[in-house]
């Protein structure tokens, strides 16, 4: 019968040691993983973001060419445009602006009633409450008196069975 522990088998304290090691090397790459991810996740919304605030800013230096639009148009309709004078352009502008009062304040009304239905996270407080509740009262748990030490011998016949 050969020798167990000729060098090609490994004892217990190896294979813990070498499993060990190769978990704490995967969750390192889990770890990896995950921040490379997100890294990417945050520079697309960094990116997305810039795109959507760049649109806002050029939509709301168009909105006073808008306004001209309107206002020359509503001239235009009320016979402006063939020499008869139609409306003055002062009314023509001040309808203008009175329109775009109306869409900001359809737009205000629309997201006051959006926040108004914004809720905390009530579960989430709740259980954080509960938690805190019980590790308020936890109490640690005694350690077990210390066992006088045992020789090697029935250490290994212990293990052995």
């Amino acid at each position: 019968m050969s020798d167990p522990f000729d060098g090609t088998e490994r004892s217990l304290g190896q294979l813990v040691a070498s499993a060990t090691a190769e978990m704490s090397a995967l969750v390192h790459d889990e770890i990896a993983l995950a921040k490379a991810e997100i890294r990417q996740d945050v520079k697309r919304g960094a990116i997305g973001s810039a795109a959507g605030t760049a649109a806002a800013v050029v939509l709301l230096f168009s909105l006073p060419m808008l306004s001209f639009a309107l206002a020359y148009a509503i001239n235009t309709w009320t016979g402006g445009h063939n020499g008869n004078g139609g409306w003055n352009l002062v009314w023509c502008f001040l309808l203008s602006f009175a329109f775009n009062v109306l869409v900001a304040a359809l737009l205000g009304l629309i997201a006051y009633s959006k926040f108004k239905k914004l809720k905390p996270p009530e579960k989430s407080i709740a259980s954080a409450k509960q938690t805190a509740a019980i590790m308020q009262n936890a109490k640690p748990h005694p350690r077990p008196a210390q066992q006088p030490a045992l020789d090697k011998a029935s250490v290994v016949a212990r293990s052995s069975v």
